[in-house]
């Protein structure tokens, strides 16, 4: 699993951390400890980008921090009776000495629990230390206009499922992030409104009836932002979402920017033509209703519920009026995608724009009137254009984006673990 956003990683693939050198305040070995898990854990996420990448040894990682080989030692040592971090057997060493031991993230001992609830599915993944799935149960829907108490019910009963089954393999489930499609308050974790599911005004979490898990909540498109964070994604960037409906998340600097309240973002409720259809929010010509999943599937002769693997087909066939009105419906789309994001880029100045969800199947044929109407409408696009990339996080982003989120705690705080 990669570690904080902020992180800054070295071309060594060890890292010290936005923590910076060793702490010589009263919370000396708290701090160390955490600048040692950090560096171990931060390493595991650059080798991802470069995979011959050797995992540190306890020398390494005295060398990122600047703390003696015998105090890594020793901290090194608790994490691994902690079950945070696991070594390797021992690599020949390249000068007189002693084999190195590799040190990396501890597999299968704490997960970090992702639950969505999307209009077409319910969702639970669990992810180790390690950045591996250890559980996971995806469940078809439809949820428009659904009742929550039901809903979050199933999800929470999902959920409890998943922590039976981690519990007995003997994982300790550190917690769980909530995605949900909608405005959700970022202080007290309340979802305010989410008109595709035609919720609003409810505490989602008591309603799952987890009783032994924390949980807390979030914007299905921020958590899906946080997971692009590893990999070779620039540092600051706009994600967007696509589904039925459009959210998404801007991320500076490898942090999550959630303003006052957590309610940016909302780049679906954009109007793209005061006088265009009505949208579930209640308002007339919001992107949602020319770029939303459902919009292009019904625009390109499909019905509003059908797989987007009919879309897919569609644009890739040569059937003649049924694959041109697909091709069309896409171009649509995007026309007004990159004018909504247009707007954005203007504000947030950012120069990369990730298309996730449903978009990232389509951005073969999207890419290219996103990026034209980027370059008329951004004002800076003659002298910084805006880069338009696939997301690459996979299916079910926001899953992986919460239960990154939960194991990034623990290695913020690995003295409560041990």
């Amino acid at each position: 699993m990669t570690a904080e956003p902020t992180t800054t990683q070295r071309t060594s693939g060890v890292s010290a951390g936005a923590g910076g050198r060793a702490s010589r305040q009263h919370t000396l070995r708290e701090r160390n400890l955490r600048l040692v898990a950090r560096a171990v854990y931060d390493a595991a996420a650059a080798s991802g980008e470069r995979p011959d990448a050797v995992p540190p040894s306890r020398a390494d990682v005295a060398a990122a921090t600047g703390l003696t080989r015998a105090t890594v030692s020793t901290l090194v040592d608790r994490l691994i009776a902690a079950r945070l971090v696991a070594e390797l057997p021992p690599v020949p060493a390249q000068r007189a000495g002693r084999p190195a031991v590799p040190l990396v993230p501890a597999p299968r001992t704490v997960v970090g629990l992702g639950l969505e609830v999307n209009v077409d599915y319910l969702g639970v993944r669990g992810l180790d230390l390690a950045g591996d799935v250890v559980v996971e149960h995806v469940e078809a829907g439809s949820f428009h206009d659904s009742d929550p108490v039901a809903v979050l019910g199933r999800l929470g009963s999902l959920a409890s499922d998943a922590v039976a089954r981690l519990d007995a393999d003997g994982m300790r489930v550190a917690g769980a992030r909530l995605a949900l499609p909608g405005l959700v308050d970022a202080r007290t974790g309340e979802l305010e409104v989410a008109p595709n599911l035609g919720w609003s005004s409810l505490d989602p979490v008591a309603l799952l009836g987890l009783t032994d898990v924390a949980v807390q909540v979030a914007n299905e498109a921020k958590l899906a932002a946080l997971a692009e964070l590893a990999g070779d994604t620039p540092d600051s960037f706009l994600y967007v979402s696509g589904d039925v409906g459009i959210g998404a998340g801007i991320v500076v600097d490898r942090a999550l920017f959630l303003a006052e309240r957590g309610w940016n973002g909302e780049v679906g409720h954009v109007v793209v033509d005061p006088a265009g259809p009505r949208c579930t929010c209640g308002a007339h010509g919001c992107l949602e209703q020319y770029a939303g999943k459902e919009a292009i599937l019904r625009a390109a002769g499909l019905a509003g519920d059908a797989p987007l693997e009919s879309l897919t087909a569609l644009l890739r066939s040569d059937d003649g009026a049924p694959a041109e009105q697909a091709r069309s419906a896409v171009v649509r789309a995007g026309q007004a995608l990159g004018s909504a994001l247009a707007d954005f880029v203007n504000l947030t100045g950012v120069s990369t724009v990730v298309l996730g969800g449903v978009y990232t199947d389509l951005e073969p044929w999207l890419r290219e009137p996103v990026e034209a109407g980027l370059a008329e409408r951004v004002l800076a696009a003659p002298f910084a254009p805006v880069a338009v990339r696939s997301a690459r996080a996979g299916v079910h982003a926001a899953l992986t984006g919460g239960a990154r989120e939960v194991l990034r705690e623990v290695v913020a705080d690995p003295a409560a673990w041990g």
